[in-house]
This record gives C-alpha cells, structure tokens and sequence, in this order.
C-alpha cells in the first residue's frame, strides 16, 4: 500500500480505540422486562386488532353494553335570545370495558393513544341531540385521548364545543329565568345494545368555578336521564345536562327603564308650562314621543320576533301612552281655551257699553257683586288670560250680566258663569293625575316581575 493509505487506516484505528474507552465507562440501564413499554412489540399487535371484527359492539348477541359517561364543562361561551341557543365547551368521557383490548402487563400499567387508533376500534356513537354546530378541537393536534387497561376497561375522553337549540320563555323577558339542556345520545345503538347512563350520578359533571356570563348568572347545573323513543328505531337512553341561568337586570335599567322613566318625567314638564307657549309645549311632547319610539325600536331590534308580549314591552307601551297622554292634554288644553275665547267674544258683541258702570275696578273686587273672593283673584292672576285687560273684560262681563237694567238687553242666555271652562285646572289637575298614575303603575310593575 503506499504511504497515503496507510495513514488514513491508522487514523481510522486510533478513532475506534478512542470509541471503545469511552463507551466502557459509560454505565447500563436495564429496563423493566413489561412488554406493554418495549420498543420491539407494536401496540396493534399487543391489542390484537387484526384478530377481532371491531365494527361490531363488544359482547354482541349477549347483554347491552354499560357506557358511563362524565362532563367537565370548562366554559358556557354565549347565550343567544335571538337565535335561541347557547354555546357550551366541555370534555366529554366515556367509560366502557371491550374484552376484545385486554392484554397481558406484569405491573398493570395502562397504554394510552391518540386519535389515530381510535379509527381502528370501537368506540360509542355519542351526539348531541338539538345541535346546530360542534366540533372537535383540533389545535395543535386532534384533542382525543383514548387509554386502555390491561383488563379491558377503556377510557375515551375528547374536547368538544357544541352550539345547542335553548327554547327561551320571554314572557318576563328581561327579569326572567332560563333553563337550557345538553342531551347526549347514542346514534345507532338503543337501549337493547347500549346502556347510556351518568358514571357517578350528578357528580358525573364537573365545572370551572371561574365559568361567568356578562348577562347571566348561572345558579345551577344538574343531570337527569330519560329514554327517547323513534317511532322507526325504538327507545334510546339520553343523558341530559341542565343549567339554569338567571338574567342580570342592572344592564337594562340603565339602558332602557331609566331612559324611559325620564322621557315620562320629561313630558309632565310641560303642565309647568303657559298654555299660551306654544312653540315650547308642543316641540316637548313631540320630542318625547319620538325617543320613546327611538326606545321601543332599539329593544325589539335585539330581540327575536316572538308573537307575545315580553315584560320589558309592558314597560315601554304604557310609558309610551303616558307620554302621548301629555301632548292631548296639551291640545284638549288648547282647543277649549279656543272655544273659550269664542264664546267671550260673542258675549261681548251681545253687551252694551259698559261705560256707564261706575268704577268697574272697585266693583270688580266687590265678591257680592262679582261673585269672585279676594282669594280667586290672587290664585287665577293672569294665568291663561290674555294679559292686555283680558281678565277685567271677563269681570265686566260677569258684572254686566249681574246687573238688571243691563242684563234686561241681553239675549237670553245661560251666563258668562256656565261659559267660562278654568283651562288652567285641567293642568292643575294633570300634575297629580300622571305622576300618580305612572307611580302606581311601576309599583303593580314591579311586584309582578320582580
């Protein structure tokens, strides 16, 4: 060989040497002999999966298979008045025992897999019944677990977030209380091949105390079991989940009671007013009615167009009325003091000239001649007159009638007195009535929906 070769076989036997030393002062650990964890034996052929029909249910012939099944609900995500249904995250497990997957362990230690050997065996046919949409979440990888003993028990756990129909009772709507459900069912299997039931009764279900709503409070959660017959396929065992939700009222009387309340007390402002302002009374009433309309369509557009009255409709609608109540009486307010005016001024037109009457001021003050007490005259003031003599011209007229000789050239009519309608009582009267009204109205309110 020539000199090159020879070297490079000398380094290559120098390097071995180094590789061997080392490798003798390295210490070896000698595994456990169970042949569950060794390398050399692959899962599939320690469960024997070829040698068994896996698309048949275990013990099939013989007795229903007992599946138990427990919940953990980790969140309750939305809860929809318009679409009627609720969003719920939980993991779903199953309890079973498939003789078919025993083998054989010295420390009875179990083997658990991923989604990939699901697809090789048998495993229950769960869904939800009323869903509309679920899933199995999927980040990073498929969330199934699958753990098998070395008897054959199973345990088959997979997370899973499902969007359920809730039939919503909004006749109290918002001070109401809802129940929804989560039923679980066998698809294929009834009661005479499968045995659903609650693994350990209302401790089968677990939840996360930090589970909250913004609306709701959740006050309980509770399961039950039942049996649900197809008139095509039988009787099923259905497991249901209950909870029950109690609306947070705080939200809606800031965003729609409150507001309401004010427009009504807004309206009253207008009793307050000088009939005669009618650019100030008649902006005000209108602009009440309008937000209260602006109200009632904001509610309803968030809510589901049920066919009966809601709590909250009661609540709008007759704060609604009371509102429109105050721009009649405003125009009740207005067409009587019309009717008023017309008729003083035709009694004037029917009066001769009151010229000849001493003194009208001092007879005006007179109560045995006016019929008026000093009282009258300090309370009515100028209120709803006109203010340029308007009120002396009632009294004149008043005096006028009551005076024989005058009287005597008059048509014959019922008197200024049965003519004269006080417009400024009925706004008197109205300070009272609406605010009492609307009182008693929230009490009987209040104690009904609370």
């Amino acid at each position: 060989k020539t000199l090159p070769e020879r070297q490079v076989e000398k380094a290559a036997l120098l390097k071995c040497d180094t590789t061997e030393s080392k490798n003798a002062l390295v210490p070896i650990y000698k595994r456990s002999p169970d042949m569950t964890k060794s390398p050399m034996t692959k899962s599939e052929q320690l469960l024997r999966i070829d040698d068994h029909d896996f698309t048949m249910r275990p013990a099939f012939g013989g007795p229903p298979i007992p599946v138990g099944v427990d919940v953990q609900v980790e969140s309750l995500d939305t809860i929809s008045e318009v679409d009627m249904d609720f969003t719920m995250t939980l993991y779903l497990r199953h309890y079973w025992k498939d003789e078919r997957l025993s083998f054989p362990s010295t420390n009875n230690q179990s083997m658990t897999f991923d989604s990939r050997l699901v697809k090789k065996i048998w495993v229950p046919d769960m869904f939800f019944v009323h869903s509309k949409r679920s899933f199995i979440h999927d980040t990073t990888t498929d969330n199934v677990m699958l753990r098998v003993y070395p008897d054959g028990n199973v345990l088959y756990s997979l997370r899973v977030t499902v969007t359920a129909m809730c039939n919503m009772d909004l006749s109290r709507f918002p001070l109401d209380t809802q129940t929804c459900s989560l039923e679980i069912e066998s698809y294929a299997y009834t009661d005479d091949d499968l045995m659903l039931y609650w693994k350990k009764g209302n401790e089968s279900l677990n939840t996360d105390d930090r589970i909250s709503l913004s609306q709701f409070l959740i006050q309980k959660f509770h399961t039950t079991t039942k049996l649900a017959f197809y008139s095509s396929t039988g009787w099923y065992n259905r497991l249901y989940i209950h909870f029950t939700l109690r609306r947070h009222i705080f939200f809606f009387l800031l965003q729609t009671y409150f507001p309401a309340t004010l427009m009504v007390m807004l309206s009253w402002v207008s009793f307050w007013i000088d009939r005669r302002a009618v650019p100030a009374r008649v902006p005000l009433g209108i602009t009440t009615v309008l937000t209260m309309s602006t109200i009632i369509t904001g509610v309803n557009a968030s809510m589901p167009r049920v066919s009966y009255i809601k709590a909250v409709d009661i609540y709008l609608w007759v704060s609604f009325v009371f509102v429109f109540l105050s721009v009649i009486e405003y125009a009740a307010v207005n067409y009587l003091s019309t009717v008023q005016e017309r008729k003083e001024r035709k009694l004037r037109e029917r009066l001769p000239c009151t010229c000849g009457i001493g003194n009208p001021d001092e007879m005006m003050i007179d109560p045995q001649i006016t019929g008026y007490g000093s009282m009258d005259v300090n309370t009515t003031g100028n209120y709803g007159m006109p203010e340029n003599g308007g009120r002396q011209e009632r009294m004149l007229a008043q005096v006028a009638l009551n005076d024989p000789q005058i009287a005597s050239q008059v048509k014959p009519s019922r008197g200024y007195v049965n003519i004269w309608i006080d417009t400024h009582a009925i706004d008197k009267y109205s300070r009272v009535v609406f605010p009492g009204a609307y009182i008693l109205f929230n009490i009987i309110y209040w104690s009904i929906y609370s």
